[in-house]
């Protein structure tokens, strides 16, 4: 497979170009989502692509959508590229594991987050007030504690190149709407505790994980529906059992070994990106190999 940084479908239509993420217009209703080997950290893309780390991506999320499809409807119309609408098949070599059709939705105006253990911004928003997106904590958690419960502690969307800035539960209210705020925190704690549990019998703590749900409608009501990308070693922490020590920083088989080597070089969390060593590039996208290898039970075709 080919380390793919970025893409250019002339057939259709450029939606958006993310930190990771090429998406096209394939239809009023439809998408193609194509994941790059794009890396970004602290909101920075990298100039350095981590290869097949898309395909790790997509295939990770592929496996938790079906795998918790009875917990939350999804946006997959199509995975293979044969499934794709025919101009996109001259373009298997390029799509082929790394991308998929979606349906098209509506997405909610905030990021809905669920931190079972405390660690990231979390712990830094903890050290100074206490809480975390509202929430009252226990006095004297350690860093990467385990919470008695998982949190539901959203924040909002920043634009490509901002930080998002965590926020309460009553704000998300305000800014998607009750109802939907609601739902998408019933269904975010869900999918999570879900995931955590299963990931636990693989080897790996899912410490906190980000999703994305958007809205379509159904027989004219607003469905909310889970979108993106699930429990990826991008929108999550992952950490491996055998070597959990609250009290520090976790080893990980996510990007915050990137992170730490950035705040080790004592990079300043804004563009330009420093180059990265082949040395941490290798190591990372073993670290995302490994993670899909322990969730999944298989070996990825390279």
């Amino acid at each position: 497979m080919q380390c793919v940084t970025s893409t250019s479908l002339a057939e259709y239509p450029l939606l958006s170009r993310g930190k990771v993420r090429d998406i096209y217009e394939t239809g009023p209703d439809s998408l193609l989502i194509v994941t790059t080997d794009r890396i970004s950290a602290f909101d920075v893309i990298m100039d350095d692509p981590i290869p097949l780390k898309g395909v790790v991506l997509n295939q990770i999320t592929l496996f938790w959508m079906e795998k918790f499809a009875h917990l939350a409807p999804n946006h997959l119309l199509a995975t293979e590229v044969k499934d794709f609408p025919k101009p996109l098949q001259a373009h298997a070599d390029l799509l082929e594991g790394r991308s998929v059709l979606v349906r098209r939705a509506k997405p909610l105006a905030i990021e809905c987050i669920v931190r079972g253990y405390i660690t990231g911004s979390g712990w830094k928003d903890y050290q100074k007030t206490g809480q975390v997106s509202g929430h009252t904590l226990p006095q004297g958690l350690r860093e990467s504690d385990k919470l008695a419960q998982p949190l539901f502690t959203p924040s909002t969307k920043a634009d490509l190149g901002e930080h998002d800035e965590n926020i309460s539960v009553a704000e998300a209210m305000r800014i998607t709407g009750q109802d939907l705020a609601a739902k998408a925190q019933e269904l975010a704690l869900g999918i999570y505790s879900a995931g955590r549990d299963y990931a636990k019998g693989r080897g790996i703590i899912i410490a906190d994980t980000k999703f994305e749900f958007g809205t379509v409608k159904e027989g004219g009501v607003d469905q909310l529906i889970l979108i993106d990308e699930v429990l990826t070693p991008d929108s999550s922490r992952f950490w491996p059992m055998s070597g959990y020590a609250p009290g520090r920083g976790q080893q990980s088989f996510d990007k915050q070994f990137l992170r730490d080597w950035l705040e080790a070089i004592a990079f300043n969390k804004r563009p330009p990106a420093p180059k990265i060593p082949q040395e941490i590039i290798d190591q990372t996208r073993t670290k995302y190999l490994e993670a899909y290898r322990l969730l999944t039970g298989r070996e990825l075709g390279i």
